[in-house]
């Protein structure tokens, strides 16, 4: 009898993918709202957040659960 848990790496991209949606809409607040900061105009949080969502998503496909 062997058993099958669920994949730590799944948790991990499913809270990049989080993590990700937060900070790309902190990113889409910061265009109607932009701060005074120098750089601003580069929209890292955007750019950031896109990129963690992005990868959170793939681990999450790549080590979903899978039913036999």
């Amino acid at each position: 009898m062997t058993e099958h848990g669920i994949p730590i790496w799944f948790f991990i991209g499913a809270l990049l993918a989080v993590y990700g949606v937060l900070i790309l809409g902190a990113g889409l607040y910061g265009l109607f709202h932009p701060p005074r900061v120098a750089l601003a105009e580069l929209h890292v949080g955007i750019w950031w957040g896109a990129l963690l969502t992005v990868i959170g998503l793939g681990y999450v496909r790549a080590f979903r659960p899978r039913g036999k």
